[in-house]
């Protein structure tokens, strides 16, 4: 089968004769116009009314937030090559069938709400005054979800820590003062693989000193950023936030440590292409104290032969039994399949931060010690949990290897992320309509 074959095939009627009829149909009205197709990717498409659309998203943003904006010919390449990429991802989350749920949804726009200090409701009626519809902000998150994912298996897979360069990170300077401040950066990113041809090299060589000399001259770094950055976060002005200087990519602390806040760093050159740093701001330092849990949980996973509600329903009649008297360990290692945990009751030992996904940690966090929690659902399947004994401990052998291991895995999943996002990329099959 062709690629158009296969391509039209894999789209809905309705676009298909949309797409097929579209070159000779008379435009007759500006929403006409709009919906064309802008870019081929494998078997899937952008559409122009997408690309309008959220080039329109991005403009608001700036203008609220008085960002000095670019160029619409500066900024529509940068977001059309953004939905690329997010159908590349996409497309691959689908392959292997990676879902979530309403619920799952539900909880991350509860999250999204608190994070901006909002209920819920508010943040519908914000979208709803931005003129986005619920349908497509819960799509939205649900496709940020799929990608978040997807790059969270593609590229775990590539990371290997050893046990020695846990080793040289705690016996470093940096290892040693764990309690390292953070910083507010600004980041832009010119992409070039390691092998480029060398008048590829010049040429970038060339663009990121020009940069590097508009950001020194006062030029507005995040409207650098949107307008030439291929960075994760360059449609927010290359803003990456407040970071842990211990969660960076070691060339970008090396960079850090004779700026102050306001300066831009020099170029820097990684696997991925150049950088520039712009350091807005540093904060904190200190020892801290964390809050262990002593903790053991029952984890139930649906299967071919359990739907996730017959899940839930038997977890929770364990849970029942507990509460009405049975050990938690015996129920446990007769009924938990976490494998791993079974035979010593459901024990996990005592917590460290960082150890267990997010569901896991806000649930361990809020029971009661003695308690056993509600069920809940993480991506393995359905828990319930119990924290034994609670504590505050100074870093202990345990906990500073378990987040030295952390730290080094954050930033080479940031590294290996770049470099894979440009491989994919390359990969696909993109037709960019004119």
């Amino acid at each position: 089968m062709s690629l158009r074959s296969r391509f039209f095939k894999s789209l809905s009627p309705a676009i298909v004769f949309a797409a097929l009829t579209f070159p000779v149909t008379q435009v007759t009205t500006e929403e006409i116009l709009l919906d064309k197709i802008v870019a081929v990717i494998n078997d899937d498409i952008v559409m122009a009314s997408e690309l309008e659309s959220r080039t329109s998203e991005i403009y608001a943003q700036l203008q609220k937030e008085g960002t000095e904006i670019p160029s619409r010919e500066a900024i529509v390449p940068q977001v059309l090559e953004r939905l690329i990429l997010e159908r590349i991802q996409l497309s691959k989350g689908h392959r292997v069938g990676i879902r979530f749920s309403d619920a799952e949804v539900n909880q991350s726009l509860e999250r999204m709400a608190r994070n901006q200090n909002m209920t819920l409701s508010e943040l519908v009626e914000k979208a709803h005054e931005s003129g986005t519809k619920l349908s497509s902000l819960r799509q939205r998150v649900r496709n940020e979800m799929i990608i978040g994912r997807v790059q969270e298996g593609s590229i775990n897979r590539r990371i290997t820590v050893t046990e020695q360069s846990i080793d040289n990170f705690l016996n470093s300077e940096e290892g040693r003062s764990w309690s390292s401040p953070d910083v507010n950066l600004g980041h832009i990113l010119l992409p070039l693989s390691s092998g480029a041809p060398k008048d590829q090299v010049t040429q970038v060589q060339e663009k990121v000193l020009e940069l590097y000399n508009k950001a020194k001259d006062g030029a507005d770094f995040k409207s650098l950023a949107i307008a030439h950055s291929s960075g994760q976060n360059a449609l927010s002005g290359g803003d990456l936030g407040w970071r842990k200087t211990t969660q960076l990519p070691t060339l970008f602390i090396s960079a850090l440590d004779d700026l102050s806040p306001g300066q831009i760093s020099e170029p820097i050159r990684s696997n991925a292409g150049y950088h520039l740093l712009k350091l807005y701001d540093r904060r904190g330092g200190g020892n801290r104290i964390i809050k262990q849990h002593h903790v053991r949980h029952i984890l139930l996973s649906p299967s071919e032969i359990r739907s996730d509600e017959e899940t839930l329903e038997a977890i929770n009649q364990l849970r029942t039994e507990i509460q009405e008297g049975k050990d938690f360990a015996t129920v446990a290692k007769e009924h938990s399949e976490d494998l791993g945990s079974a035979m010593s009751g459901g024990g996990l030992g005592w917590s460290v931060p960082g150890q267990f996904v997010p569901q896991f940690e806000k649930t361990m966090k809020a029971v009661e010690i003695g308690q056993v929690s509600e069920p809940f659902k993480s991506q393995f399947g359905w828990h319930i949990l119990q924290v034994t004994e609670r504590r505050k401990q100074d870093f202990s052998r345990d906990i500073k290897r378990s987040q030295a291991r952390q730290i080094i895995k954050q930033r080479k999943f940031q590294e290996e992320l770049q470099v894979w996002l440009q491989e994919i990329r390359e990969e696909a099959f993109v037709e960019i309509k004119s």
